[in-house]
């Protein structure tokens, strides 16, 4: 597949028509309603700066597309869980089951995995867990394209941020009560006490409860406190302590057959079956984070900052896959088109009764130094820092449905209708395997924002880190004798960078070219791991190549962003077999592949009535090589070459609009997610395209009471998230409908 290189062509169109849209007076902007929000600067409804120090610049003159989605953009859309939110924007997907830390959420990001590129208030978060309650979010930003400089070793695609609340000024109380359908029940409060002599104190605490929409079994149950302690605010020297504790218990979602080949769902089968063991599958989420922020600002030029932070995530899990045997009522299997002999039925194996103990721990500090002076002419606003990073992890992993000896129970045949999802065979825990693994970081970095006039501005930033993993691998047979026992260590020094150039045409808008790069590690997370065959492979490299346009209108309350851009791996490690000179079969970085694209996005308010967040991502993604140069050249055969990558939509997008007349707001909400490819292959299956729509109608009785009513999914669409190809894939919610009342004082 060649790609098409015409989006790039309409980007630069876009750009050079956006000043046509802008109106600003170049010799100044409107005067700005500018605040601090838990770390984040806001201008009206709409963010100005990205919430992590590194960023030297506001967001208008940042080259780099970073969506942020605002606290009242999840809650205006009754958006809760990280992949929920994630959803509405483009370009993303999620995995099927359990990645390489078990299960929970795994990101797709433009088709390269960010599930280890996920931080909280810029700490990396790497633990595979499901971050499921946003109570104690303010906002979650996405930052696109290769990323090391700002977020460390990984972040191939980029990376997603949860900025947390925090202690700030003044008195407010919000309560929310919500009750729905399929169970659904939800009450949080967010308090924030200011105590005067620059004190304040906020809690935040939520219990929740739902059932999944039109699935028979699946459910989730959790609760969280989060209190916020902070001292010295409006002063030089401030300090705040933030503590997080929450706890899950769900039911998770493996979902139904999936193929390709069938339309996606086997015929036959009901949306709403559970084919994994209800009295048997279990995840238990328990999350402890302690968070402190020191700032001392020197004077008006120069300030400080340090974060440390502790955390602990421990997660426990039964799981039985929708894997199997299937024979459908016309007898044929489905994943191999041969004739069956027990038509109608499933016929459960694989890792049935996979039981994993994980527990992550992490120690974090982090210093920044900021200052703004002038060299000549040159203004600078540039960053420099230190974060030290220890990360520990263990595993225990078994099975959960053994018998007294240690051997597999024979499962009986099952009703491919209506599948018998209660286990009454015999339940013998038998350890299989025992991890552990541990990650020191150590980096430094700078960042500077160079303005050389009113228009021209160059961004330039450096990241170099040592980054030192090992991971303990034992193996165990079913009396509990070591069967294997190794350790694997990696130690890399890593250099990432960053350039942009910003040419701003008016105060209000800004045009920019940027390159940035990332490093990946055979030991990139705590929890991953290398072997023998990756742990001596030099570390994997991405490039992001960008050429955007940004621009504030409407007098500043709307954000409007159009971007083209080539994100490439420029090598990832490989197979080598046969290779001769390789005797060790050690992998090689021959690898290669692109995705060319163009997003655009707008945010704001259009009038002080009507308000929108919209977004749209054209992605072009093709494998350029798959196999190792020795196999290339001694078989000519890539099966992959020229392929799209997996899980990659060439066209998604999102719209949310809402409209305030006198005390009613009314909204609605459009996702679209184009068809994609679920293998790198010729002749893959493709998961199909769907559209989802949401609406919303608030009430406003007064200044404390409010009533809302969101309906997702409104017309009850069918469709499919989390697609594993010839397996399983975990449908959508079907449409659900829920009542908050909202209480503040």
């Amino acid at each position: 597949m060649t790609p098409s290189f015409s989006p790039l062509s309409s980007a630069v169109l876009l750009a050079l028509a956006a000043p046509a849209i802008a109106h600003a007076d170049d010799a100044g902007a409107p005067a700005r309603d500018v605040t601090e929000l838990d770390g984040l600067e806001v201008q009206g409804d709409r963010v100005e700066r990205a919430s992590s120090p590194k960023y030297t610049a506001p967001l208008l003159d940042t080259p780099q597309t970073i969506t942020v989605v605002t606290r009242e953009v999840m809650d205006q859309q009754g958006l809760i869980g990280l992949r929920d939110i994630l959803s509405t924007l483009p370009g993303i997907t999620f995995g099927a089951g359990e990645g390489g830390g078990g299960y929970g959420d795994s990101v797709n990001l433009r088709g390269f995995s960010a599930s280890n590129d996920i931080t909280v208030d810029g700490v990396r978060d790497s633990a595979q867990y499901t971050r499921s309650d946003n109570f104690n979010l303010e906002s979650i930003e996405l930052v696109n394209g290769a990323n090391s400089a700002y977020s460390g070793a990984g972040s191939v695609g980029g990376t997603i941020n949860l900025a947390s609340k925090v202690a700030r000024e003044g008195d407010l109380t919000t309560i929310t009560v919500g009750a729905g359908t399929d169970s659904f029940g939800r009450a949080t409060v967010d308090s924030n006490f200011d105590l005067g002599d620059g004190q304040a104190l906020r809690v935040n605490a939520m219990a929740h409860r739902n059932d999944v929409p039109d699935r028979d079994v699946e459910e989730y149950e959790r609760w969280g406190i989060a209190p916020s302690l902070a001292i010295g605010l409006g002063t030089d020297t401030r300090l705040s302590v933030s503590y997080l504790h929450q706890q899950d218990d769900n039911i998770p979602e493996y979902g139904v057959p999936y193929f390709a080949a069938y339309g996606g769902l086997l015929p036959g089968v009901s949306r709403e079956s559970y084919f994994g063991y209800r009295n048997m599958d279990t995840q238990q989420v328990e999350v402890d984070m302690l968070t402190g922020i020191f700032e001392h600002d020197f004077n008006e030029a120069i300030s400080i900052r340090n974060l440390a932070r502790v955390q602990r995530v421990d997660q426990y899990t039964v799981v039985n896959p929708t894997q199997g045997t299937w024979c459908l009522d016309a007898g044929v299997n489905p994943a191999t088109g041969e004739a069956c002999t027990s038509p109608g039925t499933y016929q459960p194996s694989g890792p049935r009764g996979t039981t994993r103990d994980t527990r992550n721990g992490l120690a974090y500090n982090q210093t920044d130094l900021t200052s703004r002076f002038d060299t000549g002419s040159v203004g600078h606003s540039l960053v420099a820092g230190l974060s030290l990073l220890h990360e520990t992890y263990g595993l225990e992993s078994g099975n959960s449905q053994r018998n007294a000896d240690g051997t597999p129970p024979v499962y009986p045949l099952m009703d491919l209708h209506a599948p018998d999802s209660i286990y009454t065979g015999p339940i013998n825990y038998v350890r299989s395997g025992r991890n552990a693994g541990t990650l020191d970081n150590q980096a430094v970095y700078l960042f500077d924002t160079m303005e050389f006039s009113p228009r021209w501005q160059l961004g330039l930033g450096a990241r170099y880190e040592r980054n030192d993993g090992s991971t303990r691998a034992r193996a165990f047979d079913a009396a509990g004798n070591v069967t294997s026992d190794a350790t694997f260590d990696n130690s890399e020094n890593l250099f990432s960078y960053r350039a942009g150039l910003v040419y701003k045409p008016a105060q209000n808008g800004s045009v920019y070219l940027s390159y940035s790069d990332s490093r990946t590690p055979s030991k990139a997370s705590v929890n991953g791991s290398c072997t023998v065959q990756t742990c001596e492979v030099d570390p994997e490299t991405a490039v992001n190549v960008e050429l955007g346009t940004k621009w504030n209108v409407l007098d500043d309350r709307l954000a409007l962003t159009a971007a083209a851009f080539r994100n490439e791996r420029q090598n990832y490690k490989v197979a080598d077999p046969g290779n001769p000179d390789n005797p060790s079969g050690m992998q090689q970085l021959d690898g290669q592949a692109r995705v060319d694209g163009v997003i655009l996005g707008a945010a704001g308010r259009i009038t002080s009535a009507w308000s929108v967040f919209a977004n749209y991502a054209f992605l072009d993604s093709e494998v350029l090589q798959s196999v190792s140069d020795f196999v290339k050249e001694s078989t000519g055969i890539d099966a992959q070459a020229g392929n799209p990558l997996a899980n990659v939509p060439e066209h998604s997008g999102s719209v949310w609009t809402t409209y305030a007349l006198a005390d009613w707001t009314v909204g609605y909400g459009v996702n679209y997610q184009g068809s994609f490819y679920l293998a790198s292959l010729d002749d893959a299956p493709q998961a199909r395209s769907y559209t989802m729509h949401r609406a919303m109608v608030g009430y406003q009785f007064n200044d404390g009471f409010a009533l809302q009513l969101n309906v997702d999914n409104l017309f009850d669409k069918q469709y499919f998230t989390r697609i594993r190809n010839n397996g399983w894939a975990t449908p959508g919610a079907a449409r659900s409908v829920v009542l908050t009342a909202t209480v503040r004082f």
